[in-house]
């Protein structure tokens, strides 16, 4: 009977790791960042139907990169989860940091436990009813999740998009923060500053998490309201 070859726990997990950072940098990226009346995601997509933010909750929403179907499947999973407990208890029960934990635990087993791992990460965030108390979660493949403020960039050219945003972005966040126009500008300037040419209006996912809204406070901006706001 042939012996099995053996594989060290650490090389697995380099493995899986690096397998999983292929499958991400071969997606496009997103950008989230806060603005004065709550905050911005925005994403280059061609399509016009299969969407990489999402509204979660009241309160919160949702960006995935890499593998659409993966992401996906753990958009719906929260909106069922939150779904539930909002019903179960009330809808000030449901979190972004509760969501973000489940999110971490799924992500965690899957890389530990599965052949292969999931080839994407995703942002929770949360608007709040001041900039200080907006919340963003940044989950990886891995599972592990990290909590940002100002503003988060994921993808494979995620180094690239935190260098240009963090030259431009106010230094004394959160006394100061950029309106509604300026952010748009920003994150249009920074996502075309990875790829490498034009990014035209029509190949932009724009949404917003507006705390000035009613209760739900998730918002996403057709092609002919994003030109004028550039």
């Amino acid at each position: 009977m042939p012996m099995p070859y053996y594989v060290s726990p650490e090389q697995l997990m380099r493995d899986k790791a690096d397998y999983a950072r292929k499958g991400i940098a071969r997606g496009k990226s997103v950008i989230a960042l806060e603005y004065e009346a709550g905050i911005l995601f925005m994403a280059e997509n061609t399509s016009a139907t299969l969407y990489k933010i999402s509204e979660i909750y009241d309160r919160i929403a949702f960006a995935g990169v890499g593998k659409f179907n993966e992401f996906e499947q753990l958009r719906i999973g929260g909106i069922r989860l939150v779904d539930v407990k909002g019903y179960s208890y009330s809808r000030e029960d449901v979190t972004a940091k509760g969501l973000a934990n489940a999110y971490s635990q799924t992500l965690g087993n899957i890389f530990t436990s599965e052949v292969k791992p999931y080839e994407c990460e995703i942002l929770v965030a949360a608007v709040g009813e001041t900039t200080a108390t907006n919340e963003l979660f940044h989950i990886l493949y891995d599972g592990s999740v990290s909590d940002r403020t100002g503003y988060v960039a994921m993808g494979g050219a995620s180094e690239q998009l935190k260098a240009y945003v963090d030259e431009r972005y106010p230094k004394d966040y959160p006394a100061s923060t950029p309106d509604l126009a300026t952010a748009v500008t920003l994150g249009h300037e920074a996502l075309q500053s990875v790829g490498g040419g034009e990014t035209p209006v029509g190949s932009l996912e724009v949404a917003i998490l507006d705390r000035t809204r009613a209760r739900r406070k998730f918002r996403r901006f057709p092609e002919e309201e994003i030109a004028p706001l550039l």
